[in-house]
């Protein structure tokens, strides 16, 4: 179980590093939250609630992996995203399921 909780720690931190390249406050932000959760969970001895929350962290890890975009402001009205290969596949993934149910 050990292992299990500490390759999801990694994972948030590694995909946080990834997610938010470049945004040294967001960066920071993210590492404190994960590590405040952590910290906060670190005396659970329930198996079962140990389980539920590191699905909480894979499910948060994908969705930051998976959803999570970063835009830059460029002039009035106009930003630039930075998208990564599995945001644009995870869409494409989507619109294919999406036309599929409408025919």
């Amino acid at each position: 179980m050990r292992e299990k909780v500490l390759a999801t720690f990694r994972a948030l931190h590694r995909t946080r590093q990834m997610v938010f390249k470049n945004d040294d406050h967001v960066l920071n932000a993210a590492r404190l939250k994960i590590n405040e959760e952590f910290k906060k969970n670190k005396f659970v001895e329930d198996g079962e609630e140990i389980e539920r929350l590191v699905k909480i962290g894979q499910d948060a890890e994908l969705f930051l992996r998976k959803r999570v975009v970063q835009a830059e402001h460029k002039s009035d009205g106009v930003a630039e995203l930075q998208l990564r290969n599995e945001v644009l596949s995870e869409n494409a993934k989507q619109r294919v399921c999406d036309q599929e149910t409408v025919h």
